[in-house]
C-alpha cells in the first residue's frame, strides 16, 4: 500500500485495483453528475442537511454551497483517477496535495458504499463479512464488503504516509 518516499506518498498497484478504484471513483462521480437525487441515502449522507430541524434553512443553504461541494467531491475522485495508470498494474505517487485528494475521495466513497452495506458505526466488518461468505461466497455483497475493507486499508495506508511528509514540508 502507500508508503513514504521522499516528499511524495507512493504506492504500487495490480490491475485489479487500479480496476476496483477506477470503478469506485468513476461510480462516485457519476452519482454526483446524473440525476443528483436528494432523497437518495448517499446522496444524503454525502450532504447532510446542516440544519436537519429546519429544513427551509438547509434548503437555503444548500443552495448556496451544494454546487462548490459537488464539484469539489467530482474533483478528488477525478484525482484518483487522473492518478492511476491507464491501463494495467502501475506505480500512483502522490504529493501532499494529492494524497488528501484521494482521501477524501475515498472517504466519500466509503460514506456511499457504507450507506448501502448499511455499514453502522458498531458494525463489525470482519463479522459482516463472515456472514456474508457463509450465506453466499460468491455473492455481490461478499465483494462489496471486501472493497469497502480495501478501501479502508488503502486510506488508511495513506494517512499513515502523509503525516511524514506533511513534517517535511
Amino acid at each position: 500500500m502507500f508508503r513514504r518516499n521522499g516528499n511524495q506518498c507512493v504506492a504500487t498497484f495490480a490491475i485489479d485495483e487500479v480496476r476496483v478504484l477506477r470503478k469506485v471513483a468513476g461510480e462516485v462521480v457519476g452519482l454526483l453528475m446524473d440525476g443528483f437525487d436528494h432523497t437518495d441515502p448517499v446522496v444524503g449522507r454525502l450532504f447532510p442537511d446542516i440544519y436537519p430541524e429546519r429544513p427551509d434553512d438547509s434548503a437555503e443553504f444548500r443552495l448556496y454551497t451544494e454546487g462548490d461541494l459537488k464539484t469539489g467531491k467530482i474533483d478528488q475522485a477525478g484525482a484518483i483517477l487522473a492518478a492511476l495508470p491507464d491501463d494495467g498494474p502501475g506505480e500512483v505517487r502522490l504529493d501532499g496535495e494529492e494524497a488528501e485528494a484521494w482521501l477524501r475521495a475515498i472517504n466519500d466513497a466509503r460514506l456511499a458504499m457504507g450507506t448501502r452495506l448499511d455499514i453502522q458505526g458498531d458494525t463489525d466488518l470482519g463479522d459482516e463479512l463472515d456472514e456474508a461468505v457463509v450465506r453466499d461466497p460468491a455473492s455481490s455483497r461478499v465483494f462489496q464488503l471486501s472493497v469497502y475493507a480495501y478501501l479502508g486499508y488503502l486510506q488508511e495506508s495513506l494517512l499513515n504516509a502523509l503525516p511524514e511528509i506533511e513534517e517535511r514540508a
